[in-house]
């Protein structure tokens, strides 16, 4: 039988676990003055954070130089309209949907598309490193490749006009989550597979809390792509779809915090 770990020893391996205050004290009934000054740090980064609008050039340029990454745009036609209706979040303009005709292959085993979601910051944080380190393994693996694009205003729900228009086998979104207190640049990874009008999040897949204090780029990839060759599989996605984890790395197997 193993030792039961020390208490100081729990505490230590908990509070390593995630970024969320756990245990951090109080001043009598309030948060002890650190405390309460870094959550009003955190507070105002996470309303930057929904509130900031994409730059393709500023935030993602060498994507648009390596990948030739490039924008198109949902119904939405600001931020504001963006927060106050998520339905027009779920729908391309439809400008953009010509542009994907006239731009993208039909038909790819594997299409990844970048959206701002609810947190510009964690788009402009994590995909520079993630995008091409996906497309890289997945071209190795023998996925036939869609040319990668970025939705302004977007909601997960774009997913199936663009599984229409495209007809990928699989789909990837790359989006930014909505941010807590514990981080603002958190990034969620969508999988679709043959999405479609009509499909809801249980026929989606979804990998999420990709960030610094969370699931590394690297773990994230591997977890995509073994996610993504199960769904090819099996022919199908969502609820009916578990993840593998015994062939990936140990690090990869660990659960995350939940931001």
């Amino acid at each position: 039988m193993q030792p039961i770990p020390q208490a100081d020893q729990l505490i230590q391996r908990l509070l390593a676990r995630g970024p969320a205050r756990l245990l951090a004290g109080a001043a009598g009934p309030c948060y002890r003055t650190a405390t309460q000054l870094q959550l009003r740090v955190d507070h105002a980064a996470a309303i930057d954070a929904v509130h900031r609008e994409i730059s393709l050039t500023n935030d993602l340029g060498q994507l648009v130089d390596t990948l030739a990454l490039f924008e198109v745009a949902s119904a939405a036609k600001d931020r504001p309209e963006y927060l106050l209706r998520p339905d027009l979040g779920r729908r391309l303009h439809p400008d953009s949907a010509a542009q994907l005709l006239s731009r993208c292959p039909l038909q790819p085993h594997l299409q990844i598309i970048v959206g701002d979601g609810l947190s510009a910051t964690a788009v402009a944080t994590q995909v520079p490193t993630l995008l091409p380190l996906l497309m890289e393994k997945a071209t190795s693996a023998g996925w036939k490749m869609g040319q990668p694009f970025l939705v302004r205003n977007c909601r997960v729900g774009i997913l199936n006009q663009i599984g229409e228009i495209l007809k990928p086998q699989i789909a990837i979104l790359l989006i930014g989550e909505r941010p807590g207190l514990a981080t603002a640049d958190s990034l969620s990874a969508y999988l679709a597979y043959q999405p479609a009008n009509g499909h809801t999040d249980a026929n989606r897949n979804l990998i999420s809390n990709i960030h610094s204090q969370g699931l590394t780029i690297s773990e994230a990839t591997d977890r995509i792509l073994a996610l993504c060759a199960q769904m090819r599989a099996a022919r199908l996605g969502g609820v009916s779809i578990k993840e593998n984890l015994g062939d990936l790395p140990q690090r990869s197997r660990l659960p995350h915090h939940e931001a």
